[in-house]
């Protein structure tokens, strides 16, 4: 559908689902990465875009951010539809012509859009070391840089795959030259990296902050994901399970003529950030509870803030009891996804799949705009015995989130 004709859709779909819409599931593969196979998607559909591709191992919600996957990427890859009664809409789409139906006037008049990628990442074992560009070095490639915070929900991470540990930055000490041996030496095989970082152990319920220019390897614990909508990374680990890494996942994001230039690449680090000798003290999180646990309890539900402290995106974790039912109201239009159990958001029924088909439609997964999170969304638990959870992600400058900013 084209031209006026996705404007009465999304009228239609607004005003059915009273300020909430539905979406549809966006699956991304990676060429470079092994699937954990965690994500509810079938087994089967593990390569529905073909081996070539690389295997599904992330699922994007409320996406308005094309995926940067090479060559042969779709041209909505990584975007998100809208479905209503089966027919579908480009959230961007939404966004660029009603931004303030679904963003509110104030966020489209200081950020323009979403600004905002969340996802679900779910690998069989670690990612290579890698940073995502600051703003000063993604802006010469005609990019945003990239922070990005972790979340491990408990519902999907039952099993832990294998290496449930993510090197973080560099040892403190570490130098420029240090890391330049390790980039010369990268056709030689392991070029000893993660020698000079170290891991820590993920624990399910628990997340980290990690800003642009920080060296991170992700483990293998499913993660939400919430960071800024860009897809911009620089490998810096030359292999990973004993499968080489190209050179060109290095300099994928830099200048064509830096390509070899290894000062520009070491540039590219943020050293006071990747070298803190209190790395752990001041990037690890635990959830915060939005107010007083015993008042949520009798009121049925509990509500923590899982992402907090940037300004550039924020997460809650909201659960309903069995039986339940509640209203509550956030300054700012939110995607969700729930992870546990079934009931209603507003008027919208909701349910947590078991499977997942490639191209299948689920109940699991909506946008709640501005103005009908403002007003209160009523949630209901229409189970008497399951929890109802979900995770509820943010855009920037959320006014809730403010006080966690540092």
């Amino acid at each position: 559908m084209q031209g006026m004709s996705n404007a009465a859709l999304l009228n239609e779909a607004l005003a059915a689902g009273e300020g909430i819409v539905r979406l549809a599931p966006c699956w991304v593969p990676r060429s470079f990465l092994m699937p954990g196979g965690r994500l509810k998607l079938d087994p089967r559909d593990l390569y529905a875009l073909g081996a070539h591709r690389g295997g599904i191992d992330e699922r994007w919600f409320a996406s308005t951010t094309k995926a940067d996957n090479g060559p042969l990427t779709a041209d909505d890859e990584g975007l998100n539809y809208i479905d209503h009664n089966g027919k579908r809409v480009l959230l961007k789409e939404a966004v660029e012509t009603m931004g303030d139906k679904f963003l509110g006037a104030g966020v489209m008049a200081e950020h323009g859009g979403w600004n905002l990628l969340c996802k679900f990442f779910d690998n069989l074992g670690p990612i290579p070391h890698h940073l995502h560009q600051t703003d000063e070095f993604a802006k010469r490639v005609g990019r945003k840089g990239k922070p990005e915070a972790y979340y491990f929900p408990p519902q999907y991470n039952m099993k832990d795959n294998n290496f449930p540990y993510t090197f973080m930055g560099l040892n403190p000490g570490t130098t420029r030259d240090d890391v330049r041996r390790c980039l010369e030496r990268w056709n030689e095989g392991d070029n000893g990296l993660l020698y000079h970082s170290r891991a820590y152990k993920l624990k399910p319920g628990s997340g980290w902050q990690v800003d642009a220019g920080i060296l991170h390897a992700p483990g293998s614990l499913v993660t939400y994901e919430p960071q800024v909508n860009s897809d911009v990374f620089a490998m810096y680990q030359s292999m990973v399970e004993g499968r080489a890494v190209p050179w060109d996942l290095l300099v994928k994001d830099v200048p064509e003529e830096h390509h070899h230039n290894l000062d520009y690449i070491l540039d590219m680090l943020d050293w006071d950030a990747n070298t803190d000798p209190q790395f752990a003290e001041h990037r690890y999180f635990d959830p915060a509870p939005v107010k007083d646990p015993n008042a949520m309890r009798d009121e049925g539900y509990s509500e923590k803030w899982v992402v907090y402290s940037t300004p550039h995106y924020s997460a809650k974790e909201l659960t309903v009891f069995p039986g339940r039912s509640v209203t509550i109201a956030d300054a700012a239009a939110y995607g969700l996804i729930v992870v546990q159990g079934w009931g209603s958001i507003g008027v919208m029924e909701v349910e947590t799949p078991a499977l997942i088909r490639y191209g299948e439609m689920t109940k699991d997964e909506l946008f709640v705009t501005f103005d009908a999170a403002r007003a209160g969304v009523e949630v209901t638990n229409r189970s008497n015995a399951e929890n109802l959870v979900m995770l509820k992600h943010f855009g920037p400058g959320n006014p809730d989130a403010q006080r966690f900013v540092q």
